[in-house]
């Protein structure tokens, strides 16, 4: 079958190197795609908001399946209108991506799904949002934009005061648009983030493998949030009984939850928690493959993906052998531009892709990048998903940054710490 993926960033450009690996794929088509997805199908220059040219290029094209990578077409309910087209697809409703685009529906299903979460409250102005914090003590919390924000909407606060000043960011300054319209006051959790990724036609759930991110920019966890800046998996923080907890009072809750308000999700549920003293605790779910962790899944993944999403798109994911999992460990090192995640500077050459190219064991997902006289540029703040696997987590970690050291372009930097959490848990244990 022909395959339409929706996207430009590493995400997709992982999904699109392992889609077009299978024997049923008879080509993959991206759309926008960026500069390494070129090589591994073919791009289309459509945006993945303008639904309209999206369908019209899937049935001149005679698509099979389409893949929609990022959320914000998602959440604008592009799946919804390909159905009605009559176009098979794989993502969410507009209805169930709603678990992702707004962090006060989230938190309100989690509440009702009896999923464990951190207390919260949303406010739909920043005046109430200021009254309710000088009404409680000075102490942490996490203010958050309710709306899509491109992974960086979410402000740790170690007082009061950087609590009003993350809501006047959000809801008067609106540094984040309309995802700002609500703003959520959650209680701050002290822990290491996981993140788990489950794969669902809405009744079946296939669980992939534990991974772990790096939100925060700089070594350390310091410095702001953003998209991503890494990620590893699997992780030691997740054994094998609170991974089936997790399944068990996450997963399962909340796809039945969505089920039962006629909101059924067929896609990928991401959750992100934080694992407490007092066990896991959900942060917040996302209605699609995580980036950077879906680099690192899927060089793990040995089976063909195209059947397991075609199946889910088809309901009948339970029909599916489990998939097969390479043993070894995988690390992606997000390399970004100077600036990111404020403003940054596009149109920088990078050299070393062919060095990176020709090590074992390695590959360098483009993120931000374009084309430009027949030369690789950046055009994004993340640029690239360099993405290794090793024998151990340390092989892995440094297989990634031999690659790593091996690109370059005007500004380019990264976190040198990437998977060193759980190099420290092998220590403790």
């Amino acid at each position: 079958m022909k395959v339409l993926v929706i996207g430009n960033g590493g995400r997709e450009h992982a999904l699109s190197w392992k889609l077009a690996q299978s024997p049923l794929a008879e080509k993959v088509f991206i759309a926008p795609g960026n500069a390494g997805t070129a090589a591994e199908g073919e791009n289309v220059d459509i945006s993945p908001t303008d639904t309209a040219r999206l369908i019209k290029f899937a049935q001149a094209e005679e698509i099979g399946l389409t893949v929609v990578g990022p959320e914000a077409p998602l959440a604008a309910g592009l799946v919804d209108e390909f159905h009605e087209a009559g176009l098979k697809v794989f993502g969410p409703s507009k209805a169930a991506a709603e678990i992702e685009a707004s962090k006060a529906f989230c938190k309100k299903l989690l509440r009702h799904a009896d999923v464990p979460t951190a207390d919260y409250r949303a406010f739909r102005d920043a005046e109430a949002a200021e009254r309710y914090l000088n009404d409680r003590d000075d102490m942490p919390h996490v203010v958050k934009a309710d709306g899509l924000a491109a992974g960086k909407g979410v402000v740790v606060c170690k007082n009061r005061a950087a609590a009003l000043a993350a809501v006047k960011r959000i809801g008067v300054e609106r540094e984040f648009g309309a995802a700002g319209n609500q703003i959520v006051i959650e209680q701050l959790l002290e822990g290491q983030e996981a993140s788990i990724l489950a794969i669902t036609d809405g009744q079946t759930i296939l669980t992939l493998p534990a991974a772990q991110d790096h939100k925060p920019a700089l070594d350390g966890d310091e410095g702001p949030n953003t998209g991503g800046m890494g990620a590893y998996c699997p992780t030691p923080l997740i054994n094998d009984e609170m991974f089936h907890w997790i399944e068990e009072n996450t997963i399962v809750p909340v796809v039945h939850a969505l089920k039962r308000g006629r909101r059924p999700f067929v896609g990928v549920l991401y959750a992100g928690l934080m694992i407490t003293n007092s066990g896991p605790k959900v942060l917040e779910f996302n209605a699609r493959f995580g980036d950077p962790e879906c680099q690192p899944l899927l060089m793990r993944m040995k089976s063909d993906l195209l059947p397991v999403l075609d199946a889910a798109a088809n309901g009948r994911l339970g029909e599916i052998e489990q998939p097969e999992w390479d043993p070894r460990p995988a690390v992606c090192v997000v390399m970004a531009s100077q600036g990111y995640p404020g403003s940054y500077e596009t149109g920088k050459p990078i050299r070393g892709l062919d060095a990176a190219a020709d090590l074992d064991n390695v590959k360098a997902f483009h993120a931000g990048t374009a084309l430009a006289d027949g030369k690789t540029v950046t055009s994004g703040g993340r640029v690239l998903g360099v993405t290794a696997v090793g024998d151990t987590i340390s092989a892995a970690k440094l297989n990634a940054y031999t690659a790593v050291k091996a690109i370059r372009w005007d500004g380019a930097w990264c976190r040198k710490d990437i998977s060193d959490k759980a190099l420290s848990l092998q220590v403790n244990d």
